[in-house]
């Protein structure tokens, strides 16, 4: 990452950071006993907000923004899907 002005332990921290956002919140939700739907949904927000936070606060991270992106549409789905079908979601 020469060209970044960045180091390669910071780039892990900054692919781990979401990651820890959502174990957190699974982990909350399964002691609380909070629907699926509401979890997936608050999953959703947090991977949205790391990938707006990786578009415009750090620089060239737009790659990693658009996969948190995209995975947050899928748990926007997900969430959906178990709100209108709960027998029908794993989650």
């Amino acid at each position: 990452m020469s060209h970044l002005d960045i180091d390669v332990v910071d780039f892990l921290l900054i692919t781990i950071y979401p990651v820890i956002g959502l174990f957190i919140v699974e982990i909350i939700s399964r002691k609380l006993k909070i629907p699926s739907w509401s979890k997936l949904i608050t999953q959703g927000i947090i991977s949205a907000a790391f990938a707006v936070t990786y578009v415009t606060v750090i620089t060239a991270h737009w790659l990693t923004s658009v996969v948190l992106f995209a995975l947050s549409v899928t748990l926007f789905y997900q969430a959906r899907r178990a709100k209108i079908h709960p027998d029908k979601s794993i989650y």
